[in-house]
């Protein structure tokens, strides 16, 4: 029995390294596939690229955002809760008027937020679970945030920019209709800019990291990981690519890092909120989430703008999840700095 109890014991001690370890196998293997694919001369349309990207980002990931809140919010007083869901409103709020005023702008932001989510978030990953040695000072972590991030965003920019800008401007159209024809003449320019930035970033963090690690581990961890990143957005359609990064990387490393520091740092029983407040706190939050998704629906000139019901979905939920993403990060981690959503001890 006492063996039963141990292997039990252990495997719950190592879920965050299977964790982490399913992140990177998801990935390889979605490259494996798209790889295979295209040697068979096999391609997804655009509907079935949507309809995935719709459940990789609304049914799965989506929940998960609205978890890391409420498990960042529990026992920390009514007043700070008070206060945290009153900037996130009012954060959310800002940016909703920003894309009725100036859609590109808008569009612009929530690009730099997808950037700096998986950018930031990632690199606490590093910190909880892998170690950070090679990265010694303010701007090498913030150089490392943006490769991290500029995969997510540059790459796909770069390696599919038709679909990059096709989408690019089905968002824009949600507000204004045409307002992208005004830029799309400098897209290809601004594509080759940001991917000549983002190379020579990648050259700097790999030869910056080398020269200042204490150790091979953290720095060829780092390394490996970047290259899985770059292959991954560089070989999968930009829709698959982005609608399942969220749950299957972002996601799953999220949760191995909220393992690991639950496993070293076990939090008092009593400080736990009860199953009532729990459900009550998952209702509530659904209900706002829809209800800010179904009010922009009815504000927005043109929430259709993408024609067919998936395309048009992949638009407008586009721009909502990067309407609760930017509160995600200013207010949930930036704005909250002791503790926060990433928060690693």
């Amino acid at each position: 029995m006492a063996t039963v109890e141990t292997r039990i014991g252990r495997l719950r001690t190592d879920r965050w390294r299977w964790l982490l370890s399913a992140s990177r196998i998801a990935l390889l293997a979605s490259i494996g596939w798209f790889l295979l694919a295209r040697w068979a001369n096999v391609s997804l349309d655009v509907r079935t690229q949507a309809g995935i990207y719709l459940f990789g980002m609304v049914v799965l990931n989506l929940p998960y955002g609205g978890y890391e809140h409420m498990s960042n919010l529990r026992s920390r007083g009514l007043p700070f809760g008070a206060r945290y869901i009153g900037l996130y409103l009012l954060a959310a709020a800002a940016f909703v008027a920003l894309f009725f005023a100036a859609p590109v702008v808008g569009l612009a932001v929530a690009i730099a937020v997808a950037v700096i989510k998986g950018g930031h978030g990632g690199l606490r990953v590093l910190d909880a679970l892998v170690g950070t040695d090679h990265l010694r000072t303010g701007p090498q972590r913030a150089l490392a945030a943006f490769v991290r991030g500029g995969t997510v965003m540059i790459v796909p920019m770069y390696a599919w920019p038709g679909d990059f800008a096709a989408f690019s401007t089905f968002m824009i159209d949600i507000f204004q209709p045409g307002a992208f024809a005004a830029v799309a003449p400098h897209f290809p320019t601004v594509r080759s800019l940001w991917g000549g930035v983002f190379a020579v970033a990648v050259g700097a963090h790999v030869a910056l990291g080398f020269a200042r690690r204490e150790g091979l581990s953290t720095w060829l961890v780092d390394v490996g990981e970047t290259a899985l990143l770059i292959a991954y957005f560089a070989v999968v359609p930009v829709l698959v690519a982005v609608g399942l990064y969220f749950p299957l990387w972002y996601s799953l490393r999220q949760s191995a890092r909220a393992e690991a520091i639950k496993n070293e740092h076990p939090a008092d029983p009593g400080s736990a909120p009860s199953p009532g407040a729990v459900v009550a706190a998952f209702v509530g939050g659904t209900v706002a989430t829809f209800g800010l998704a179904a009010l922009l629906a009815t504000l927005a000139p043109n929430p259709l703008s993408g024609g067919t019901p998936l395309v048009s979905g992949v638009a407008f939920f586009s721009v909502f999840i990067s309407i609760v993403a930017l509160p995600h990060v200013v207010v949930g981690d930036w704005l909250d700095a002791d503790r926060g959503i990433w928060y690693t001890p």
